[in-house]
């Protein structure tokens, strides 16, 4: 055997070597992924106040916080917007909600699609169900007004900042 068949042979050992322990590393690397991607929802929960009005056309407004069991919290801004066949107002107070399929709390925010029906005369109730991707929020709250109808509606969330909240409670 010569200098270069054994420098050939050592290079072989040490390229192996390597490519072991770089495959060791992304498999580590796998499993640290999927061990961070299989964690248990996080529990979150939306508390609100929303007021709106419908002809055909329907638009309401709102403002309320989430707040998660991590320990996280935003203030956000509730906008409803949609059309179908509605008429009425309403304001909802201490409306309540819980989302699933939360891994952050930057996760609820955005658009939710929702289906309604609703009806109801001075004492008027909502319950419904929305979703956004994997995302759902299930709502309910009671108020004051006079709504009928089924309504096909987005439901946006956006983040709101402290001083907006605290403008808002007063």
């Amino acid at each position: 055997m010569n200098t270069q068949d054994s420098i050939k042979r050592i290079r072989g050992r040490k390229l192996a070597v390597l490519l072991g322990l770089a495959m060791c590393g992304a498999t580590g690397f796998a499993a640290a992924g999927t061990a961070s991607a299989a964690q248990p929802d996080l529990d979150c929960k939306l508390t609100f106040t929303l007021t709106g009005w419908s002809a055909i056309y329907e638009h309401a407004d709102g403002r309320g916080r989430v707040t998660c069991a991590n320990g996280e919290s935003m203030p956000v801004r509730i906008r409803v917007r949609g059309g179908g066949l509605t008429a009425g107002k309403w304001h909802i107070n201490d409306g309540k909600g819980n989302f699933t399929d939360v891994y952050k709390v930057s996760d609820v925010l955005g658009n939710y699609a929702a289906a309604s029906a609703n009806a109801g005369i001075v004492k008027s109730g909502t319950a419904q169900v929305l979703s956004k991707g994997t995302v759902s929020l299930a709502l309910a709250g009671a108020g004051q007004g006079i709504n009928l109808g089924v309504s096909g509606t987005r439901f946006t969330i956006s983040r709101a900042d402290e001083g907006e909240e605290a403008a808002h409670r007063k």
